[in-house]
């Protein structure tokens, strides 16, 4: 079975080695990273197109593939045609739904174990280790082999690195220095991607918001405080 991108975006977005455990700075904008991963497979397989103004649902038809057809079912709510902004919110709603359908996927194909625990993610009764380790390294290398590369990838590869960059995933893979090296390569690739620019802006927006609450609430403090 072909990964979907959420599931390898999952893979990526682990700070464990050894079982699936995302980081706490992730959560404000896990629900927007898993609506444009889902809206990227969709595209790839020709359900959805794209323009910088809006996003249009071509075929509702099912996939074949359980995650990706609910997603449909979700677009099948909303006019066929659209702002991205507005189909990335919709599916953005159902994320912890989407993320749980992609954990037993990732089980099913062996790559993850369900185990019962006191370590939780996004779900309060299990935890998740690594039974196949090989697949989430060979997410990562084979993301910073892109990254490095000077041939213009396949789609499927422009996707994932549009959805590294907006997650801001590219210090967790490549040293400072290697991040400055392939600053011009990835915004090459993210020209390449609409839905993925649009993502980036919104999970922006989500960090944007997070930092001037925090400002704000840092500032009340220290008024309590007297200082």
């Amino acid at each position: 079975m072909t990964p979907t991108f959420l599931e390898e975006l999952l893979l990526l977005l682990s700070a464990d080695e050894k079982s699936l455990v995302l980081r706490p700075d992730l959560t404000p904008w896990l629900d927007t990273a898993t609506a444009g991963a889902l809206l990227m497979d969709l595209a790839l397989r020709n359900h959805i197109d794209s323009d910088p103004r809006q996003l249009v649902v071509v075929d509702t038809r099912p996939t074949g593939e359980p995650l990706l057809d609910g997603a449909l079912d979700v677009l099948g709510g909303h006019p066929p045609a659209g702002a991205i902004d507005t189909y990335v919110a919709a599916l953005a709603r159902h994320g912890e739904r989407f993320r749980a359908a992609a954990v037993d996927r990732l089980c099913a194909r062996g790559i993850l174990k369900r185990q019962r625990g006191r370590r939780f993610w996004v779900f309060s009764t299990h935890a998740y280790p690594l039974v196949d380790g090989g697949a989430a390294a060979a997410v990562r290398a084979r993301t910073v082999a892109i990254l490095f590369g000077d041939e213009i990838p396949d789609p499927r590869d422009v996707v994932l690195i549009s959805l590294v960059s907006a997650c801001d995933l590219l210090p967790a893979l490549l040293s400072p220095d290697e991040c400055v090296r392939v600053r011009e390569r990835v915004a090459l690739l993210r020209r390449m991607d609409l839905i993925g620019q649009r993502v980036g802006r919104a999970i922006g927006d989500i960090r944007s918001v997070g930092q001037a609450i925090r400002h704000i609430e840092g500032t009340l403090a220290l008024s309590r405080a007297g200082i």
